[in-house]
């Protein structure tokens, strides 16, 4: 697991789940008007946008190596705040998708976005614009959608938070886009998706102290298939929601723990809520935030083993 937090010099922690312990590595080759988007954890990646109002730029970063990458060349339509999407396509290939945003052209008088989307191949390394989109989910993508994107099932999709809680859904076979409702979408206290055994699943925060798991179906319809005990949901109210496959973790600010949803270890079809401690403690021990070489070792150890035995 790789957290990363936008100081004047990233600062990258990364968990070793079988230790539980957290070890920090220090990105200050990263430029500071950038933020992190999302990881290609297939690749070991963490993938860079530009910010600043400025027309988006990508880069990768390797935070294990200190490797640092802008893609290059640009996108074929200059565009501020888009969406931006991951699919991996196996070991030595990686997609990225970018929809919406404003154009650069736009003035504050009339604002303009981008009703297009175009897609970058690490393997051939260029972008291609692939087709229009309707111009109301270009506004959508541009302005609401704080999160990352999720692929399931040979769609790309956005969490989008206007007024209520709602999904943009891009399908990659037909280039055709749809919108989905989110379950209890205009009462959530906070909603972000996921994958779970490849199918597309919502984690909301429900008035009370509920923390509810939504998977939707074949049939399209959403099916509640887990709720966290009010106790726990109360001290994640407001939080954030990271996923990735076969987990699901819960926090409000790192430093201070988190909770994680998993398979049991005994039993894979029995999940289970872990807490991990936050970084600035392991097992009780209050933990320096200053980068060494030592922990920076540990932990390109410890992924590359996991890399090689998941």
């Amino acid at each position: 697991m790789v957290h990363c937090l936008p100081k004047r010099n990233y600062l990258c922690f990364v968990h070793n789940s079988i230790e539980n312990s957290w070890h920090l590595l220090n990105l200050d080759h990263v430029p500071s008007l950038t933020r992190p988007v999302s990881t290609i954890a297939g690749h070991g990646l963490i993938l860079f946008k530009s910010v600043g109002g400025v027309p988006i730029r990508l880069s990768v970063c390797n935070p294990f190596t200190g490797w640092f990458h802008p893609l290059l060349p640009l996108l074929r339509k200059p565009r501020i705040n888009p969406a931006v999407g991951v699919i991996e396509g196996g070991p030595n290939r990686f997609q990225l998708y970018v929809a919406g945003g404003m154009s650069e052209a736009a003035s504050s008088d009339a604002t303009s976005y981008e009703p297009t989307l175009e897609t970058f191949d690490s393997k051939s390394n260029k972008w291609t614009i692939i087709g229009s989109m309707p111009v109301e989910f270009a506004v959508r993508l541009t302005v609401w959608t704080p999160n990352e994107s999720v692929y399931s099932n040979g769609v790309l999709y956005w969490m989008t938070s206007a007024r209520a809680y709602s999904i943009m859904g891009f399908e990659i076979g037909s280039s055709k886009w749809a919108e989905l409702s989110v379950p209890m979408g205009d009462t959530l206290e906070f909603a972000s998706l996921v994958t779970l055994g490849g199918k597309l699943a919502v984690v909301g925060g429900v008035h009370g102290g509920y923390v509810v798991v939504w998977e939707r179906g074949d049939d399209g319809e959403w099916v509640i298939i887990e709720k966290m005990a009010c106790e726990l949901g109360n001290r994640f109210m407001s939080t954030k929601c990271v996923g990735i496959e076969g987990r699901v973790c819960l926090y409000k600010e790192i430093g201070s723990g988190m909770m994680v949803w998993r398979s049991d270890e005994d039993s894979e079809d029995k999940w289970v809520w872990n807490s991990i401690e936050g970084y600035n403690r392991v097992s009780g021990k209050r933990i320096s935030i200053t980068a060494n070489k030592k922990n920076f070792n540990k932990a390109k150890k410890f992924y590359r083993d996991y890399s090689q035995n998941n």
